[in-house]
């Protein structure tokens, strides 16, 4: 595999982004050919000497004069630098000179540049971010699709979205007949906004998808459903919400294990149990996030990420990029009436996400 990294882009930029280069490079040797690290050379090489890298030829810096900042406005910014960091990543990947492109940057620029430069898959409306998380059942993640691409969604692409994320939750995430659920304020057909109760009966009529209906926010984590379709606006909310809520609790149980000597006590034999728990609430491990409908492997992830997100979401692109769906996609939504076909007898590998050697 053949990464391009937006280096320049995330609140931790370059830093942290060089270092989770450096930490996928050494513990996935045997899955990689080259990390592109792209964007301004000079900061690049400085962090490559701060952290004593050795990636013998595994590592290519590749220049950027520009790159796109948070706060400026995504579709503007992606237009008038031509060589900002993001778009040579695409540039890369549409050439055939990458096999994935991972940015912590700004969402809405890697969206934008992502349609600019590769375009979208025959009969996709609207590119989409899927985005895993983990549930009560053990090894059955659920993909919450859209989390932040379209704030604004027409019915109709909520059916795409759904047939996009039975594809990838096929192939990737290994449910061999995934169940899909539209988020809702209610089970019953009749809740919810114009919007769901128009998506509802699209969602229904699809062949090839098994859906279970409306759900509710509290059936999120249950582990019943395997795809959970909403527009980005409230995906993204929920991501949020869930990602800050994973934050209070762990800090809430530092704060009341602290107050006693002998929860302290307590504490250290719960450890095992109180760190396992905490890699399960870690948004880290599930922050690459695949941006579906466009020809190519792009994860997207959250842009306050640490080294260890970025080696996290180099995982995710080798898999994505492994798993091909963009074929898949196009065939269903350019034939929807035709049945879901069947999971290879040999599916191909999955790399695990696997803490990497060092934090």
């Amino acid at each position: 595999m053949r990464i391009a990294i937006d280096a320049m882009g995330g609140d931790y930029a370059p830093r942290e982004i060089v270092r989770g280069a450096v930490l996928a490079i050494r513990h996935l040797k045997k899955e990689i050919t080259t990390v592109y690290m792209v964007g301004d050379q000079n900061a690049i090489m400085l962090e490559l000497i701060a952290c004593k890298a050795d990636v013998g030829g595994f590592l290519e810096i590749v220049h950027a004069p520009e790159n796109v900042q948070m706060d400026e406005s995504p579709a503007a910014a992606v237009r008038r630098k031509k060589q900002a960091s993001i778009n040579i990543c695409m540039n890369m990947l549409r050439d055939g000179k990458a096999d994935a492109v991972i940015s912590a940057g700004n969402s809405g620029a890697v969206c934008t540049s992502a349609v600019m430069t590769l375009g979208r898959i025959p009969g996709v409306a609207r590119p989409v971010i899927a985005m895993a998380m983990p549930t009560r059942r053990p090894g059955r993640p659920f993909l919450l699709i859209d989390a932040g691409a379209n704030t604004d969604c027409e019915p109709e692409w909520l059916s795409q979205f759904a047939i996009m994320g039975t594809v990838y939750s096929r192939h990737v995430l290994r449910r061999a007949n995934p169940v899909v659920g539209l988020l809702s304020i209610g089970t019953e057909d009749c809740k919810g906004n114009e919007l769901t109760k128009k998506a509802f009966p699209l969602l229904k009529a699809l062949p090839g998808i098994n859906f279970r209906g409306n759900c509710e926010g509290h059936d999120l984590f249950e582990g019943d459903l395997d795809v959970i379709v909403t527009d980005g606006f409230v995906g993204n909310i929920v991501l949020k919400t869930i990602e800050s809520a994973a934050r209070a609790i762990g800090g809430w149980m530092k704060e009341e294990f602290v107050r006693h000597p002998l929860r302290q006590i307590g504490a250290l034999f719960l450890r095992g149990a109180l760190m396992a728990m905490k890699r399960k609430m870690d948004p880290e491990v599930y922050g690459g996030a695949p941006l579906l409908g466009v020809p190519g492997t792009v994860i997207i992830t959250h842009g306050a990420s640490s080294s260890r997100a970025i080696y996290h979401a180099v995982i995710a692109g080798i898999n994505a990029a492994r798993n091909n769906v963009t074929k898949e996609i196009e065939e269903r939504l350019g034939n929807p009436d035709a049945p879901a076909p069947t999971l290879l007898a040999e599916p191909v590998p999955i790399l695990e996400h696997t803490e990497p050697p060092e934090s």
